[in-house]
């Protein structure tokens, strides 16, 4: 498997997870309003917990090395 398009796929997973979890935090507070999530505590802890394994994930892709080089 080509180790860029890992990283690649590792960094994008993690931001997604980041986005989603800003989202979440949001509708828990009652700033995003309209859906069942909106105002509920809970959905506040979950965008919390989400957000901060996406930051994890995009850390751990963006530590992760490129690739090494072939022949070296």
């Amino acid at each position: 498997m080509n180790k860029g398009i890992t990283r690649t796929t590792v960094i994008t997973v993690g931001v997604i997870a980041i986005a989603v979890g800003v989202i979440w935090v949001g509708q828990g507070m009652g700033l995003i309003p309209g859906s069942f999530m909106t105002g509920d505590t809970k959905w506040l802890i979950i965008g919390i917990i989400v957000g901060v394994v996406g930051i994890a994930v995009t850390v751990f892709g963006l530590r992760r090395p490129k690739g090494s080089r072939s022949g070296s």
